[in-house]
């Protein structure tokens, strides 16, 4: 025969009900939540694939004349090397991988050469155009990672250069474009809080005048356009958007002697950073694409010097 359970006291039974009220209170409102992220989640990943194919209204580009004289192929080619192309299509234009996190996130670079299964190889003068300075592909997509933000403000003649440099790589089989987003960031960017390249840029701006070259602040801004897609349109730094978590936030490069360009007082100790990656203080600057930056001429290194010390703060 068991024992008789000893009566409960009022006090304790009247404490229970409460917290057994809360108890289910807060199992409703953690479901409710489960329920209400997943819904998000849902809508944010079906809102990426619209976004995706969305179609982007370009205004038709004006008519680009290339050269393809020794000196405007030798102008593509520096441009490739030392504005970031290279990071992702390779110095060979076959295409590499740019991403591979753990996450899930994996971005590879096409191939951009004349060469079998081409990303490129329909591309007319005015599809390069539209890529390179509007982020927007033949079809009217948006392209989702490349920076068109970056080369937007290039002049009719840069552009014309490095089409012309591409347009005569020797033709090799390589890879095919990858984007593969993991779920967060397939949610932020279609919710907009990540844009693309085409949502950034003013589609309406005529091309640039060209700037002569020197070591001058004209020169130094039209450098500096290359730093927008990480840095931001002002340059006030920030996180990279659609970057890896681990990434640490790109630097403010505004406000002069009071910013963190203090750290680079001459225009040799930045050149110094670009060749070796390091900081002043020996410790290494993480995620700039120094495969590219280090192809920089001096003479576009102490322009951008010149320029980025010369910036007022962005932020108070």
């Amino acid at each position: 025969m068991s024992a008789a359970r000893p009566p409960q006291d009022a006090g304790t039974a009247a404490a229970t009900k409460p917290r057994r009220r809360w108890l289910r209170r807060g199992a409703a409102a953690l479901a409710g939540t489960a329920v209400l992220l997943a819904a998000t989640a849902a809508a944010g990943h079906w809102m990426a694939g619209e976004r995706m194919h969305r179609r982007v209204d370009v205004p038709p580009p004006p008519p680009l004349a290339l050269r393809t004289d020794a000196q405007a192929i030798e102008r593509g080619r520096y441009l490739y090397a030392s504005r970031g192309c290279v990071d992702c299509h390779g110095a060979n234009g076959a295409g590499r991988t740019f991403l591979d996190e753990p996450g899930g996130l994996k971005v590879i670079g096409p191939n951009i050469t004349p060469g079998p299964g081409s990303a490129v190889a329909h591309y007319g003068v005015q599809d390069w155009v539209r890529t390179l300075r509007h982020g927007v592909k033949p079809d009217g997509t948006p392209v989702l990672i490349m920076p068109s933000e970056d080369y937007n403000r290039l002049t009719d003649d840069d552009v014309g250069a490095l089409i012309a440099y591409v347009r005569q790589l020797p033709p090799l089989a390589g890879a095919s474009a990858v984007v593969s987003l993991p779920l967060p960031v397939r949610v932020l960017y279609g919710f907009g809080a990540i844009p693309d390249a085409a949502a950034k840029i003013d589609h309406a701006a005529p091309p640039p005048a060209p700037v002569p070259e020197g070591v001058t602040r004209e020169h130094g801004a039209y450098v500096a356009n290359m730093c927008l897609g990480c840095h931001g349109p002002q340059l006030a730094g920030g996180k990279v958007p659609g970057g890896p978590p681990d990434w640490p936030a790109a630097a403010d490069l505004t406000g002069g002697d009071a910013g963190p360009m203090a750290a680079y007082p001459t225009a040799d100790s930045l050149l110094k950073m670009f060749r070796t990656g390091l900081r002043p203080d020996g410790t290494p600057v993480k995620v700039m694409p120094f495969e590219s930056l280090r192809e920089m001429s001096d003479t576009d290194v102490r322009a951008l010097h010149v320029y980025l010390r010369g910036l007022p703060a962005a932020r108070s």
